[in-house]
């Protein structure tokens, strides 16, 4: 059965690989599974027949045979399970992989992505330049823990595993803000990450949408 994701029409990250389809992209490349892509407009996205299966109006979604998922954490955590590649065999390490990626996406994400939101709609506000330093503080505070935890391993718990994905998908929504470049061994590891020929995969054909959309 042919896996369908959803992604944007016309993505607000400008291809940068920072919408969410592109961590869904990540591991379906990381275990070898092709997929295609339904593309979808702002307007789409709210419409009942994407609300159906996306009940809040947002990408990704994941759609094989009677299975339809939305979240792009559940979905990678789906991809990982059923697919050799993203979790270890030991069912130990299986669980601390996948604490990281609830670590990732609980502990991690909110504050970065409440930056990127404060950027956006509060920058004309007389609090904002307090409101962005506080959040910035709490990204610091939570990125201090995990360089101390990382130390100069490769990845967050033996070999590169969904934990590592979704970890370093977060980090590289900071990119450009000089946050993570203030911990050696964290912008070591995203660049590791990135190094990764799946990621090139999943980034370069994001990419493309966004080129397609722009001629």
């Amino acid at each position: 059965m042919t896996i369908t994701i959803t992604a944007f029409e016309h993505s607000p990250d400008r291809g940068r690989g920072l919408a969410r389809d592109m961590r869904v992209r990540w591991a379906l490349e990381e275990v070898g599974q092709p997929y295609d892509v339904r593309l979808l407009s702002f307007k789409a996205i709210k419409e009942p027949e994407h609300l159906a299966i996306q009940p809040f109006g947002q990408i990704p979604t994941y759609e094989e045979g009677d299975l339809v998922l939305f979240e792009s954490g559940a979905i990678v955590f789906h991809i990982a399970t059923c697919h050799a590649g993203l979790l270890p065999p030991d069912e130990n390490a299986k669980a601390r992989a996948i604490a990281w990626m609830f670590a990732a996406l609980n502990t991690v994400e909110p504050p970065v992505f409440d930056r990127s939101l404060a950027m956006i709609l509060e920058r004309d506000e007389p609090w904002y330049e307090k409101r962005l330093h506080a959040l910035e503080d709490g990204i610091r505070k939570r990125l201090g823990s995990l360089s101390s935890r990382l130390g100069d391993a490769d990845w967050l718990d033996g070999e590169f595993s969904a934990g590592d994905l979704l970890m370093i998908s977060v980090l590289l929504r900071l990119k450009g803000s000089g946050i993570v470049e203030e911990y050696p061994n964290l912008s070591a590891y995203v660049a590791r990450g990135k190094m990764r020929s799946a990621y090139k995969r999943a980034f370069a054909a994001q990419l493309a949408v966004f080129i397609a959309a722009s001629n």
